[in-house]
């Protein structure tokens, strides 16, 4: 197994450029996510990875090589896409093999690779069967097998849950946890679900535009954004925005009529625009009070969603706990929270003001 280095990546179609001298480091053996809304060059990444699209400037290493002009079979990589490319006459067993197969390793080499594979995804039992009688998320276990009997140093996944409904997806988030943890392989995933970020990455990769805009573990990106964007990105529903004015003295935010709240000695003495961010989970209802109107209660069994709408126009939502009331719609509330919750972003860089 291997780690991958890439130092000051750069992709060009002609004179566009999608990828901005991307520097970053894949420890050995790290379950790393590339995550970005769709068209932000997560995908291109992971090909220049796997050299299925060349690198205009820049060094890829896989290990301790330098793999930049390398041919994409001698890279040492797998990669499971989004479609499962089976082959339709092929069993399970030899979908799994055929590229070793096609490599000229010996019969029973293959017989003993993909017997291991089939017994790390649970697929014993369907060796024999075509891939028209699998289900997706089984469909899915065999293109990933087919990558395991390979023996990579990096496995390469593209989206490969976005082709399964919402109890499968969940499910082959849980089967590549476990797979990650029994293999112990470098695994490099791409996907637009932050959800699947959170609950598979030792290490999450946000990018926006061919460019990296932060790095860190899920739960640091979590509690310590850099910047709007990836504060807004990461967390399900995404952390709320409002519009604000703040001091060395204080902070206002007249959507919610809060006043002089949580002090920032990052800030001048004068009044200066800012943005003010607090997750839904962080806010709590009054129904007592008033100056927000219910919007829209949704009820998701553990939790619910109340959304609210300010007087100013602004709209965010509150994350309460199913047990507790909810408002009606309709109704005027107000929120409270705890100000050191409370974050704060520049009006025009969108950077995080510590």
């Amino acid at each position: 197994m291997s780690g991958v280095k890439i130092s000051n990546a750069i992709k060009k179609y002609s004179s566009v450029q999608v990828i901005h001298g991307i520097d970053l480091q894949i420890d050995d053996g790290e379950f790393c996510v590339f995550v970005g809304p769709s068209g932000c060059g997560k995908s291109t990444l992971l090909r220049m990875i796997a050299g299925l699209e060349e690198t205009t400037d820049g060094k890829i290493e896989i290990g301790a090589r330098d793999v930049t002009r390398v041919d994409p079979a001698e890279r040492g990589v797998a990669m499971v896409f989004q479609t499962y490319a089976l082959y339709p006459h092929m069993s399970v067993a030899e979908n799994m093999g055929f590229g070793l197969k096609m490599n000229g390793v010996p019969k029973d080499e293959i017989q003993r690779k993909v017997g291991e594979a089939s017994k790390i995804l649970k697929l014993d039992e369907y060796l024999d069967r075509k891939p028209k009688a699998l289900s997706g998320g089984q469909r899915q276990r065999v293109a990933i097998g087919r990558a395991i009997v390979r023996g990579p140093e990096v496995f390469l996944f593209d989206e490969p849950l976005s082709n399964l409904d919402a109890e499968l997806r969940v499910e082959m988030r849980v089967e590549l946890a476990r797979l990650h943890k029994e293999i112990g392989a470098t695994m490099i995933y791409v996907t637009h679900d932050q959800v699947e970020a959170m609950t598979l990455a030792d290490k999450i990769v946000v990018l926006r535009a061919g460019n990296v805009e932060q790095v860190g573990s899920p739960m640091q990106l979590y509690t310590d954004p850099d910047n709007k964007f990836v504060a807004g990105f990461i967390g399900s529903p995404g952390m709320n925005f409002l519009d604000a004015t703040g001091s060395s003295k204080g902070v206002d935010i007249p959507a919610l009529g809060m006043v002089g709240i949580t002090p920032n000695a990052s800030l001048g003495a004068e009044p200066t625009n800012v943005t003010a961010g607090v997750r839904p989970q962080h806010l709590t209802i009054d129904e007592n009070g008033d100056g927000l109107i219910v919007d829209l209660v949704e009820h998701l069994g553990g939790v619910s969603y109340v959304y609210l709408n300010t007087p100013t126009g602004e709209r965010f939502v509150v994350e309460a706990n199913a047990d507790a009331s909810t408002p009606k719609e309709g109704t005027s509330v107000s929120v409270d929270f705890a100000p050191e919750k409370l974050m704060l972003f520049n009006k025009e860089t969108e950077q995080r003001i510590r």
